[in-house]
């Protein structure tokens, strides 16, 4: 783990308000330990640059056009492992935010936090501790035992591309995985939802907030 005391934690600001996207980087620069590499707008920016910029953290927002913060979480960390990424977000619904600890982030923290929160939310996760903002852990509180199976990081994400409407050889393009695969995993994502059809898959997708910032609607 990176020595802090040493040289800063540098972060990577990834979200499509510009207002809030100013607003933190004017908070983060105002400490000594932080360096903010960048100010991106969408997932596809964050993809094509988060191996040039080696952010240490990035603050990543859900909804965002062209690539949501979901997808780009997971493409990410595939390619950057060691790289941590904290879910910037609105919404405090258990679903988003089991959906986005799935998918690989180590934490969540509202936008409408104190400004400190960011920072806490920054240290413990280059500690290697995950961080739940106040608002965000207290929603994800314990489901009854009826509840259906989580789904796995993965499976959210071919339950993204199935759920807009692509077929099993699209989603395997797309995600350079064997047509097989997408049909195994759409087998054990029917299952653990207890959904039969596609139309079923989108409409539990969009509830769910699996759809966010990919223009998907009903």
């Amino acid at each position: 783990m990176q020595d802090t005391q040493n040289s800063p934690v540098k972060v990577l600001i990834v979200d499509d308000h510009p207002m809030v996207a100013e607003g933190i980087q004017s908070i983060l620069e105002s400490y000594d330990d932080i360096e903010v590499v960048g100010s991106l707008t969408d997932g596809e920016e964050a993809v094509a640059l988060a191996g040039e910029l080696t952010p240490d953290v990035i603050l990543m927002d859900l909804n965002m056009p062209r690539l949501g913060g979901l997808s780009a979480t997971e493409i990410i960390l595939e390619r950057c492992p060691k790289t941590r990424i904290l879910i910037l977000s609105m919404h405090d619904s258990p679903e988003y935010i089991s959906t986005a600890l799935s998918h690989g982030a180590m934490g969540y923290v509202l936008k409408d936090v104190p400004t400190q929160a960011i920072k806490d939310a920054i240290d413990a996760v280059m500690r290697g501790e995950q961080y739940l903002c106040t608002g965000a852990e207290g929603s994800l509180k314990p489901k009854d035992s009826a509840a259906r199976e989580a789904l796995t990081g993965r499976e959210q994400t071919i339950l993204l591309e199935l759920a807009q409407g692509k077929s099993n050889k699209e989603v395997a393009l797309t995600l350079d995985i064997s047509v097989r695969t997408v049909e195994t995993h759409r087998k054990n994502i029917k299952r653990k939802l207890g959904i039969s059809s596609t139309a079923g898959l989108t409409r539990y997708a969009l509830e769910h907030g699996v759809l966010q910032g990919t223009g998907v609607g009903l």
